[in-house]
């Protein structure tokens, strides 16, 4: 497709910086190549409201956008056949940052495995070397009573769940089913972690909660997998570099329950692809709803992927019922993290929460006295809460 330059000529007054016309002269207007992979189900809708935000922010903060989009997922299968083409892994390396919405179906599951939507985001990773990958849990002032647990358990938390994400048993090898001698089907996965893979994860978890409370959990199964054991060694070996960050260690099985018996107690923790998958999900839903969490793949060179947390949700699919504000946020994420652009990434978050003060709530949010309103309606509140 060809990339659609968005630039920008008018520059308004903002209320934290002044006259941009006079920032301007004190910083170059920056250019960024996003790739755009909408996906399936409700992907293109939350995305369409996710460009419009960026546009809007980036004419206030001298960033101009091209914008190009790619086919991933179901989507790509049914246009070439297969989930992760070549060319979107091409286009994607060529870009500053990659914004993800969502992939996936029902119509898709029956297909052999290398073929599901599934393989082709996994295959993004790996092509991408996406290593580490970030999801906060954060329960906003707004939202306390959309969880599912009890206010004085969920107010105030704010944890940050770092995912090993190119490892693990989910790309370890020998994987498969196979029949046995005696003819009997035997699936087998591979757990597998490098030590040099295990430290280069922890050193991005180390510095994440550095920036934070200063208090990083390793969540490990060291009491029954010797993988789990070389990673609790390298974790602990790392800590002597960070002598500012407590560090804490606890097996998966108590972390889970913890997560759910005192979240308060977490602000950084670290573990490996299968148990991060497992316990960022968890951590998710202590907000109330999956549909409000953005996350961060990065790498140590190279674009990042940015990507909201929940998935294609096919049953409410091109009917505006959508909630953008996981996939604004993701933006806000790659702002802050793919562009180095932490003012502009703080001007969608204080957006975020203008549009939920005042009332706005998505059918997955939504509470008695609130205002429900539909996908295209929460962008055009965000918009307006930006300008």
């Amino acid at each position: 497709m060809q990339a659609q330059l968005l630039g920008y000529d008018n520059h308004p007054v903002d209320p934290l910086y002044g006259s941009l016309e006079i920032k301007r002269s004190a910083l170059m207007t920056q250019q960024f190549n996003i790739t755009l992979l909408p996906g399936d189900g409700i992907g293109p809708e939350i995305m369409a409201v996710t460009v419009e935000v960026l546009k809007a922010v980036g004419s206030q903060f001298d960033l101009q956008f091209q914008f190009q989009s790619a086919l991933i997922g179901g989507s790509a299968i049914d246009e070439t056949g297969t989930p992760l083409p070549e060319e979107t892994l091409s286009v994607c390396r060529q870009s500053d940052a990659v914004l993800l919405a969502a992939i996936g179906g029902y119509q898709w599951d029956s297909l052999p495995r290398h073929q599901r939507p599934e393989t082709g985001l996994l295959g993004l990773r790996a092509g991408l070397q996406l290593f580490a990958n970030l999801r906060p849990a954060t329960i906003l002032p707004q939202l306390v009573e959309a969880s599912s647990l009890k206010r004085e358990v969920v107010e105030g938390v704010d944890i940050m769940v770092v995912r090993e994400l190119t490892g693990g048993i989910y790309f370890g090898q020998p994987r498969g089913v196979f029949e046995t001698e005696a003819g009997e089907l035997r699936g087998v996965n591979t757990m597998a972690y490098r030590a040099s893979e295990i430290d280069r994860i922890g050193r991005v978890a180390f510095e994440t909660a550095r920036k934070r409370q200063g208090r990083l959990c390793s969540v490990d199964k060291a009491n029954v997998l010797e993988v789990s054991q070389l990673w609790r060694d390298r974790i602990a070996a790392l800590a002597s570099n960070y002598a500012d960050v407590e560090l804490s260690h606890l097996y998966v099985d108590n972390a889970a329950m913890q997560l759910v018996r005192q979240p308060k107690q977490f602000d950084t923790i670290v573990t490996g692809n299968l148990f991060g998958d497992i316990l960022s999900d968890a951590a998710a839903m202590l907000t109330g709803s999956i549909g409000m969490l953005p996350s961060a793949s990065l790498g140590e060179s190279g674009p990042g992927v940015f990507e909201p947390v929940h998935g294609s949700a096919p049953d409410i699919a091109g009917q505006d019922k959508a909630n953008p504000l996981a996939q604004v946020l993701s933006a806000a994420m790659m702002l802050r993290y793919g562009l180095n652009q932490p003012p502009a990434a703080d001007k969608i978050e204080q957006a975020v929460l203008k549009v939920l003060d005042q009332g706005y709530r998505t059918g997955d949010i939504y509470s008695e006295g609130t205002t429900a309103v539909g996908c295209q309606a929460m962008g055009e509140a965000l918009l307006n809460a930006l300008t």
